[in-house]
């Protein structure tokens, strides 16, 4: 039997009970919103007057404890994220503002050239990033990161082998060698280790997470962050597969990051400048493990689209940004997945 209209239903109800304790009125309309690569239950409840909030339902409660918490320091820290109205008492659902449906994404994709009021949006969110991870990071109670404490070794080996299992082993054709691709992902593993790990990382710093309100920049879904190093959220951002921001911008808005960041701590500018392609790399991987994931698992097609503008980027970075002698393997691995993208085409 197919529960998943009484489920929804019960789901409504308890919003809509949030939203009368809360608001004092009863909602008159809803709209349901996707959740891309979540499984939470996401709504646009409307009420008289005009009025709209975002009511959630999502069965994780450690999610939601750390959403909550995380969402109260950055408020602290005068972040624009969205204020929680009201937790339900067992925490499975919660009403937070309504920011509108305009993301960073939508901005992109409605402009027909990285213009100057994008460049100008990219560079407010770099500055927010340095104030999320190294200002509100230092508040932050770790202790609520449900997944991992840290971008650490285990996490990056969980990452490593997700990428494996959910996107080469579904998608490149030519057997793998496990020994050499073994060491290539260990050698990146190490490389991005050797970073300091004392601030909070986004995990998820990507432009469909920032929207935009009222000419404002708000950031959202913040609840998977750990403790980390600086360089992973701004590749997770530049690195965007569809935003495809042009080259010569990432460059700019590398060199960007690492100023604003020397205002805050002391960094080695060559030296971040050296790590951050290993940090772009791991980031890439990781993401195309996910587009993997949704497209053969969740049934999630949409996420196939992403994976051309991922591989090109990887094999960007591996012909023009790392050593020769180093992780060659890979290398070997997406220039042939690069020529079956071209192939298709």
């Amino acid at each position: 039997m197919d529960l998943s209209h009484f489920t929804q239903k019960a789901y409504y109800t308890a919003l809509q009970n949030l939203h009368i304790k809360h608001f004092g009125k009863p909602v008159e309309s809803f709209e349901q919103l996707k959740s891309h690569g979540s499984d939470r239950f996401i709504v646009r409840l409307k009420s008289a007057g005009g009025s709209s909030c975002i009511g959630i339902v999502n069965q994780k409660t450690d999610e939601n404890k750390a959403l909550i918490s995380f969402g109260k320091t950055f408020k602290a820290h005068a972040l624009n994220v969205p204020e929680i109205f009201i937790v339900n008492k067992d925490e499975v659902s919660y009403l937070m503002e309504d920011l509108g449906d305009e993301t960073l994404l939508n901005k992109i994709e409605k402009s027909n050239s990285f213009e100057d009021s994008l460049k100008s949006l990219y560079k407010e969110a770099i500055e927010n990033l340095t104030k999320f991870q190294i200002i509100a990071g230092g508040d932050i109670d770790y202790s609520l990161c449900y997944q991992f404490n840290e971008f650490g070794e285990e996490n990056i080996d969980y990452d490593n082998n997700y990428f494996k299992e959910r996107y080469l082993k579904v998608f490149y054709k030519n057997g793998l060698d496990e020994i050499q691709l073994n060491k290539d992902l260990e050698f990146l593993k190490n490389k991005v280790l050797e970073l300091q790990r004392d601030f909070f990382l986004y995990r998820d710093f990507q432009s469909r997470n920032i929207m935009i309100k009222e000419d404002k920049l708000y950031f959202i879904d913040f609840q998977s962050g750990r403790r980390g190093a600086l360089l992973y959220d701004l590749a997770s951002l530049l690195y965007d597969a569809k935003a495809n921001i042009p080259q010569q911008f990432r460059e700019e808005f590398l060199e960007y990051y690492l100023t604003l960041a020397k205002n805050l701590i002391s960094v080695e500018e060559n030296k971040y400048l050296h790590y951050f392609w290993y940090f772009a790399l791991i980031r890439i991987l990781q993401a195309l493990g996910a587009y993997g994931y949704l497209s053969s698992v969740k049934g999630k097609k949409e996420f196939l689209e992403s994976i051309p503008y991922a591989v090109n980027n990887i094999n960007f970075i591996l012909t023009n940004r790392i050593r020769q002698n180093e992780l060659t393997y890979l290398k070997k691995i997406f220039e042939t997945l690069k020529e079956n993208i071209n192939d298709k085409a």
